[in-house]
């Protein structure tokens, strides 16, 4: 059955992207998993994304929006602790997003998305993206990304991308 491309949002997108939006759509609907996000820098744009596919948005669960520190501890139940001593974006902070996610879900997926996506403190490397991608089989994935200085949209397009990559590979 065909099914429409993103509808609201698929403007602004590369083409690839959309394409693989529907993809990770229809593999999960294959495998009646249930899709979840827990993002930081991409402001909840990959949950839009997923929602934005007419015909498919019902295998997408829930996502969560944890930009700030204190949000990613309440929501997420991620340690504050660990942001501290790792800092927020790092691998250890992508895998307590999404471990987190997954435990206040009822999704089978999840992928998490943690990064600075602009200019920011001194110590903070413009285009540093960290990625999460867990499911309830006990998949655990991790992947790190310098994107660099390509500005917050390249670095929220980019990041799309890639847990995409995540979630479909993760689907297959």
């Amino acid at each position: 059955m065909a099914r429409l491309m993103t509808e609201t949002i698929d403007p602004i997108l590369p083409k690839n992207v959309s394409v693989l939006a529907e993809e990770v759509l229809n593999s999960a609907e294959r495998k009646e998993f249930r899709l979840a996000t827990a993002e930081s820098c991409t402001g909840g744009l990959l949950a839009a994304l997923l929602t934005d596919v007419s015909g498919l948005s019902h295998v997408f669960e829930r996502g969560f929006v944890t930009y700030s520190d204190q949000a990613k501890c309440e929501m997420l139940g991620c340690d504050s602790r660990e942001i501290e001593h790792c800092g927020a974006v790092s691998r250890e902070v992508a895998l307590a997003m999404a471990r987190g996610g997954l435990a206040k879900s009822e999704a089978d997926l999840i992928v998490s998305i943690t990064g600075f996506a602009g200019p920011g403190k001194a110590d903070d490397e413009e285009g540093l993206v960290h990625f999460a991608c867990l499911d309830r089989n006990g998949l655990e994935n991790h992947e790190e990304r310098h994107f660099g200085t390509v500005g917050r949209d390249g670095v929220r397009l980019a990041a799309l991308e890639v847990a995409l990559t995540m979630m479909n590979n993760a689907l297959r």
